[in-house]
């Protein structure tokens, strides 16, 4: 009998035993044309295609194995499997007739394999009270392989993919048939699983003679899947290492399977890390600006930190970045039980077309700040998002910008200060202490001159959008020098909006963070605006960010080090949180409509302080400035969500200067002691979570200007650094 004779009978046959048959002697002399791929196979009808799920329904759970339906099901559920593993081989034989003989051969011992193993689990499912086709069966697999173009797509999708999945499921559901009882299928599922083993390696052998040798393994396995194939489907329930070491795949393709995540139902998230979106928001409101480019520092901090956003997201969103980070590194931070994701690789800056995204159905977008760089970046995905309510236009437009302003701030802040009126058991400064915004330098210098007026001696100005500390120059001399007129004049001439305001004499930092969405129904009673907690803020004497930390209430009371400030000499009485608390939370009531009136949907921060004025009294300023973007405040409160109980939590940067002047000559070296130092401890299971030490959130191996720490204590203090003096050189 010739192969391809055979191999018509198998997939056209229309009964089971003409698809198991086991014929003598094959010969493969006359393999013939080419052939197209049905759109099924033929099949008995109770065997037909149901639907267009991925697999018939769920895999039954432990406890249903106890019961001899479940496990029928679950046999039901393989021996389909089986059987479309064994349609699939015969397919390739008909569809590649000029393959290389040894390779057709292969694929001819792996599919008489496939014909027992189906045989097998018919006989078994027959003891569990089922016959095959009692229950709906999918074609998923027909689906996926079937229009394969070459052989090397084959062995990708089927052997790498599919069987390679098999290595967990035999595995895993051998397991667990062995914990209710049932001996007799765990053997069998032993056996099938050192089959498998064999037809991975089968498939790794010719994927790898006929892959472009410049790639790796794993760079070409990712390469050859299109979507909706991707390498998560190459992974079952509990992932066996063992099992792909002993079919040959190397270390680096097992650890990048590992940690690799895609969504497999719902959409995902789409996240991108722009902290640098204010300087285009600024540029938007001067017609004819152009998007400015990053500079290279500024491209160098978003090349390290690029990865951050994942810790926004949920599990196998999806994280846009300049780069995919190692997967030691996310093999890493899994093990601590931060949930995978997964990474996209820009190509100079765009999203490439081979991430297939435009195929794909997203849930959102969700860039750290929308501005005219997001939406440049991922307005081209706009048609694949099913789940946000706002379109992608109305994301950002002069409303949008408005609320970054500074000028706009002061405004809010002077009518939150009136609507107050003194009443506060809070204290509160005067509306002076708001500041004004001025488009003159007269107007400037008058307010300057009010303010010192009412007793406030050092004055700060501030371009409207300035931003990171950045834009601004501090007046403490008696007289306003030729330099700071020449300065403020020179800003209002590029078209600037000044804000005039007293320099206060800040003793803590505090920020709210806050999320918008969607408008309440009319009635509802509930707010569109939700609180989502409160951290503190560690800022350098320029205003530039350090460190945010949070204790483990943050989602109700404000850091304690931020009540301490009442608590200094001369700082007068205690100061209950709760007051404090509900002084924010009638803030945010008085934001709300503000948002609603500019259309903002998303994460927000509210940056506060707490000062001494001229007079020695402490007082809380409540509102600096509004960033209507997530913050590293927000990024601080997902990350405690990963934190102990009863556990303090600091998320600081450290850029490779500081480390320098600390006396470590490179970022790892840093690492290496703060590691010694504070090693990681992490709760038991099933939360896993940290009880204290520090984890790099990313990659230390490939940072070069900054790292992202998270810092995990009972008493921790966010303004000192945790690595101390370093050890001395020997």
């Amino acid at each position: 009998m010739e192969l391809r004779e055979f191999a018509e009978q198998v997939v056209f046959g229309t009964t089971l035993e003409e698809k198991l048959a086991r014929p003598g002697e094959l010969t493969d002399s006359h393999p013939g044309g080419r052939f197209e791929a049905p759109a099924q196979p033929g099949r008995p009808p109770a065997l037909h295609f149901k639907d267009s799920r991925d697999g018939g329904g769920a895999m039954p759970g432990v406890r249903e194995l106890e019961y001899a339906a479940g496990r029928g099901r679950l046999l039901h559920f393989f021996a389909n499997h089986e059987l479309l593993a064994t349609e699939l081989m015969a397919l390739v034989l008909l569809r590649f007739p000029d393959a290389p003989a040894p390779f057709r051969q292969g694929v001819l011992r792996t599919l008489r394999d496939e014909q027992e193993h189906t045989r097998l689990y018919v006989e078994r499912m027959r003891a569990s009270g089922i016959a095959f086709g009692d229950l709906p069966v999918s074609g998923y697999f027909w689906r996926m392989v079937a229009p394969m173009e070459n052989p090397i797509d084959f062995v990708a999708r089927l052997s790498l993919t599919f069987e390679q999945a098999n290595l967990d499921h035999c595995r895993e559901f051998g397991r667990r048939f062995a914990i209710v009882g049932d001996t007799d299928t765990a053997s069998l599922l032993e056996g099938i699983y050192r089959d498998e083993i064999a037809h991975v390696a089968h498939g790794l052998k010719w994927f790898r003679r006929w892959k472009n040798p410049d790639e790796s393994d794993w760079e070409a396995f990712c390469r050859q899947l299109h979507f909706p194939l991707s390498p998560q489907r190459a992974k079952g329930p509990i992932f066996n290492a063992e099992g792909r070491r002993a079919a040959g795949l190397d270390p680096e393709f097992i650890q990048s399977l590992e940690v690799f995540a895609r969504s497999r139902g719902r959409t995902p998230g789409v996240f991108v890390f722009n902290p640098f979106s204010p300087a285009a928001i600024e540029a938007s409101v001067r017609p004819g600006s152009p998007i400015p480019q990053l500079t290279r520092d500024q491209q160098a901090f978003v090349d390290d930190l690029g990865g951050l956003v994942q810790f926004l997201g949920r599990r196998d969103d999806l994280v846009l970045a300049p780069s995919v980070p190692s997967s030691a590194h996310l093999a890493t931070l899994q093990s601590m039980g931060f949930p995978p994701v997964e990474f996209v690789a820009l190509s100079e800056g765009r999203v490439p077309e081979s991430a297939g995204l435009s195929e794909r159905k997203l849930g959102s977008l969700k860039p750290w700040c929308w501005g005219p760089d997001s939406l440049a970046l991922l307005g081209g995905l706009a048609g694949q998002v099913t789940g946000d309510t706002v379109p992608i236009k109305s994301r950002f437009h002069p409303g949008i910008a408005e609320l970054h302003s500074k000028s706009w701030g002061t405004q809010f802040l002077a009518r939150f200060l009136e609507q107050e009126g003194g009443r506060s058991p809070v204290p509160l400064g005067g509306l002076e202490t708001a500041g004004v915004s001025v488009r003159s330098l007269a107007d400037a210098e008058a307010a300057i001159r009010e303010i010192r007026a009412r007793g406030h001696h050092r004055v700060v100005v501030k371009e409207d959008f300035g931003f990171a500390g950045a834009g601004q120059i501090r007046l403490w001399e008696p007289e306003v020098l030729p330099a700071q007129t020449k300065w403020m004049a020179a800003a209002l001439d590029r078209g600037a909006t000044l804000v005039v305001e007293p320099w206060l004499e800040r003793l803590r930092d505090v920020s709210m963070q806050l999320e918008r969405g969607p408008a309440s129904q009319p009635g509802s009673g509930s707010s569109a605006l939700r609180v989502v907690g409160f951290t503190g803020l560690v800022n350098d004497l320029r205003g530039q960010f350090m460190a945010n930390w949070a204790d483990a209430d943050w989602n109700r009371r404000v850091p304690s080090g931020v009540l301490d400030a009442w608590r200094m000499p001369q700082g007068g009485s205690p100061m209950a949180g709760s007051e404090v608390v509900a002084l924010f939370h009638r803030m945010a009531a008085a934001l709300e409509p503000e948002l609603a009136s500019h259309g903002y949907e998303g994460p927000l921060g509210v940056d506060a302080f707490v000062y001494r004025d001229h007079a020695g009294t402490v007082r809380l300023k409540p509102f600096v400035e509004l960033n209507p973007r997530y913050t590293m405040g927000r990024l601080t409160l997902e990350l405690m969500s990963h934190v102990a109980p009863g556990r303090r939590g600091a998320f600081r940067l450290v850029t490779s200067g500081t480390a320098a002047r600390s006396g470590f000559s490179t970022l790892t070296d840093l690492v290496a002691r703060l590691r010694t130092r504070h090693p990681l401890v992490l709760g038991g299971a099933p939360l896993q979570r940290i009880e204290s030490g520090i984890v790099c959130l990313n990659d230390p191996a490939t940072a070069t200007r900054v790292l992202a720490l998270l810092e995990v204590g009972p008493r921790i203090d966010p303004a000192r650094v945790p690595w101390g003096e370093p050890e001395p050189a020997v």
